[in-house]
């Protein structure tokens, strides 16, 4: 379960803005998460609560941002949604595609105490 180690990346992560900021409590923090980025949320949300325990994250809220899937054909320039990075172009029926938007895995905000 590789969710487990995205979530002790984005534990190390807020914890050192936390300690730039002399923070003592992390309320919130707000994640973009794109839907092709792999992360299964089922499984993202059992390692979160098992990986923020007794740490500052222990009961911040989470804002967990569900980033769309878009890409663009590399062969007619179409832009448009894709659910599945091997989804083909809708207009050609290409696979030669640029995702562009879809595969984010970011911290976005914390706000600290």
């Amino acid at each position: 379960m590789h969710e487990l180690s995205i979530v002790m990346g984005i534990l190390e992560i807020a914890q050192q803005y936390a300690k730039e900021a002399e923070a003592k409590k992390i309320d919130e923090i707000e994640l973009d998460i794109g839907v092709l980025s792999t992360v299964e949320m089922n499984a993202f949300d059992f390692a979160w609560n098992q990986g923020v325990k007794n740490t500052l994250l222990d009961g911040a809220v989470r804002k967990v941002n569900r980033i769309t899937g878009k890409a663009l054909c590399m062969d007619c320039d179409t832009a448009f949604d894709i659910a599945n990075v091997f989804d083909p172009c809708p207009s050609c029926a290409s696979h030669l595609i640029a995702i562009t938007q879809g595969k984010e895995l970011k911290v976005k905000s914390l706000i600290v105490t």
